[in-house]
Order: C-alpha cells, then sequence, then structure tokens
C-alpha cells in the first residue's frame, strides 16, 4: 500500500481487511441504513417541530442520529449548547441519561429536555452511587480530611453526585477540562476526591499535573474504608473512585503493539478514559473534540489507531480517506447505551411531540438542581 494511495481502514485483523461501502468489517457488520420510510417521517417531524426543538447529538451516536443533530459534540460542547439554547421549548437530547439531566440542570423551567430512549444510561455513572459517596465522605469526615478534601467528579456521573459536589464545594469535569479542574480543586483544598473514573482521574493527575503514582490512591465502595488504611488515606492527594469506562477500558498495551508492529509509522491516538498503560504508551491523548481536530489537521497519508468509541472512529474514516483511520483494538465495541438511542427512538419521541405527548422528559428534583447547578456553572467558569 502506498503513502500516496492510502486505503481507509476501520479495523485490521491479520487479513488486513479494507472499510467496504457499508462499513463492513472482518470483526462485524455495520447496522443496516434505516427504513427510508423512517427516514422521512424523522425529516418531517423535524421540520413541524421548527425552533421550538433542538436536538443534540453526540460524538458516539449512529450515523442514523447525528444526521439529524442542529449540534454535535463531546459532553462538554453539548453541556455548554444545552445551557445556551434559551429559546427551544424542547432539547431533544441524543446521548445517555447524566447528559440529559446535566441539560435539564442547565436550561431553564420552561423548557423540557426529552431523552428518547430511558435505557439509555451510562455504567460508569451507575458505579458510584449517592450512598455510597456519602459513605466515602463520612469516613474522611471521620479521619479528619474531609475539609480540606475538594470533590470532583466527571461529566459521566449522575446528577446526585454532580449535587454532592456542589454542596461540598467541589466542581465537575470533562475530558477536555479535566486538568483545569482538578488544578482548580487544589487552589481549594489539599486533596482531591475524583469520581467516578479513575482512569481519566490517575491520567490526569500523573501525565497533567506531575504528580507520582503514589499519591494516588484507589476507594473500593465495596470495602470497609475504600479497602484502603487510614494512613493510605491521609498522605493521599487524590483519591480515584474505582469506577471506569467499559468501552475505553477495553484498549490494551497488546492492542497498540499489535498495530505498531502491522502499520509503520502509525500514531496512537487515545481517549484519557484508557488505562494508565494505554495512555503512557499511546503518541496523542485528548478528549473526544481533540481527537477530533488531531485527525482533522492530520497530513494526507498520515496513519492512526484511534482507541475510542467504535462509532466515532467509523465516521472520521468515511470523512478522511487521504488517511489511514483504524481502530484500535481487532474486536469492534461500540457504547452499547449510547447506541440505544436510535432513528426508531427519535423519531417516536418527535412525532409524539409535534402530537402534543411529552414522552421521556428528564427532569432533576429542584434540591439535587440546586446544588448540581453550582457544580456546573464552577465547571463552566473554568
Amino acid at each position: 500500500m502506498s503513502s500516496s494511495t492510502v486505503t481507509n481502514l476501520l479495523l485490521l485483523g491479520s487479513g488486513s481487511d479494507p472499510l467496504s461501502e457499508r462499513g463492513v468489517t472482518c470483526a462485524g457488520e455495520i447496522p443496516a441504513a434505516s427504513d427510508p420510510e423512517l427516514v422521512s417521517r424523522a425529516k418531517a417531524a423535524r421540520a413541524a417541530l421548527g425552533d421550538r426543538a433542538i436536538v443534540l447529538g453526540h460524538h458516539y451516536q449512529r450515523d442514523e442520529v447525528i444526521e439529524f443533530a442542529d449540534i454535535t459534540g463531546d459532553s462538554f460542547k453539548l453541556a455548554q449548547a444545552a445551557q445556551a439554547q434559551s429559546t427551544a421549548e424542547f432539547v431533544i437530547f441524543c446521548g445517555v441519561h447524566f447528559m440529559a439531566e446535566s441539560a435539564d440542570i442547565l436550561t431553564s423551567d420552561r423548557q423540557k429536555v426529552i431523552l428518547p430512549d430511558l435505557a439509555a444510561g451510562c455504567s460508569m455513572a451507575d458505579m458510584a452511587t449517592a450512598s455510597q459517596v456519602d459513605e466515602c465522605w463520612k469516613t474522611l469526615s471521620d479521619l479528619g480530611v474531609a475539609a480540606t478534601t475538594i470533590p470532583v467528579t466527571y461529566m459521566n456521573s449522575s446528577a446526585a453526585i454532580k449535587s454532592f459536589t456542589g454542596e461540598h464545594g467541589g466542581t465537575v469535569c470533562t475530558s477536555s477540562n479535566a486538568q483545569s479542574a482538578m488544578r482548580w480543586a487544589f487552589t481549594q483544598g489539599e486533596k482531591v476526591l475524583f469520581l467516578p473514573d479513575q482512569h481519566l482521574g490517575r491520567n490526569t493527575a500523573v501525565q497533567s499535573l506531575g504528580l507520582s503514582l503514589e499519591d494516588c490512591v484507589l476507594w473500593n465502595p465495596w470495602k470497609p474504608m475504600g479497602g484502603l488504611t487510614e494512613s493510605e488515606i491521609k498522605n493521599a492527594k487524590v483519591i480515584l473512585w474505582r469506577g471506569h469506562c467499559s468501552v475505553h477500558g477495553r484498549f490494551s498495551k497488546e492492542s497498540i503493539d499489535d498495530v505498531r508492529s502491522r502499520i509503520p509509522e502509525v500514531k496512537i491516538l487515545v481517549h484519557p478514559e484508557c488505562t494508565h498503560e494505554v495512555v503512557t504508551n499511546a503518541d496523542v491523548v485528548g478528549s473526544t473534540e481533540f481527537i477530533i481536530k488531531t485527525i482533522e489537521a492530520a497530513p494526507a497519508g498520515s496513519a492512526w489507531a484511534i482507541g475510542t468509541e467504535f462509532n466515532l472512529v467509523s465516521r472520521l474514516a468515511k470523512a478522511h480517506p487521504d488517511k489511514t483511520i483504524v481502530f484500535l483494538d481487532k474486536t469492534l465495541c461500540y457504547c452499547s447505551t449510547m447506541n440505544r438511542i436510535d432513528l426508531p427512538h427519535l423519531v417516536w419521541a418527535m412525532e409524539s411531540l409535534v402530537a402534543g405527548h411529552v414522552v421521556n422528559q428528564i427532569s432533576v428534583d429542584d434540591t439535587v438542581k440546586k446544588f448540581s447547578q453550582l457544580a456546573l456553572e464552577r465547571m463552566l467558569a473554568l
């Protein structure tokens, strides 16, 4: 394969199968395009809603959903977009539950946030419950360190966790601004309790802030005192929650070694939710928006192996046929909960709104909203 005529690949198994027109890979098939009638219905419903609605689409959504998104972005960009949509009566959020909650927190009371499928959740967000975090904080209080500990929660958390963070002087972060959020936290206290993604917290602390791995301890909510000793808690600078992303956690050092062995001069580009070992062996690390911009700016003929959700990698591969773009793992991996938002659910939600029926509205309790909004506004100020 010459550098001047690089074939655009999604997945390179031992046979190095190229991407076909419909995105077939050696590991499986991309779902077939939606029924044309369904596409027509979606266009009609979207036109009927007009300015009454805004459709927000996360980058990990299916192409058939992204087609109808007025704004696409990662969780940080969409949080900002939700806050800016002061005139739309309906905010149709094509993402997952915690993102729709954040949109409800940041929008006005007269606006309604709609999640097309209520089953679109996030396994990472579910790894930290309000009762577990309260128990952790009680332990930190009993040890006399809570007063100097600032909680920072990743956007991928429930409104209840965001509320806890806001009430205790902390903030929210995304993969785009985790470094800024953690630096800010250390100006407010001596320790950081980072929720719920241990990998983003560890990578930010070590790669961006220059702390050591020994400065970080891992809190296991299923064990007494998080599975830690009193001295470990008191000596730690960062207390990481035992949570992770099921997609980004799949990538490994072996995946990197395998791709490097097969593709000359390939650059490894990964999301900071990947494990510390993967991040330290990658060439470039950054948020979803950063990954997109990096590929857009990359020279023709360059080769990239990307460690993030497959829908985005597939979309980037199709958008940049002048570059070799491969999925970092040999096993195809979607975000299963993000993929629950499909065109049938989106059409149903929009047609229901056109008919005057509000479905799947996401509404956050006023008390939870108060402190969540405080934490989110601290983030947006950063």
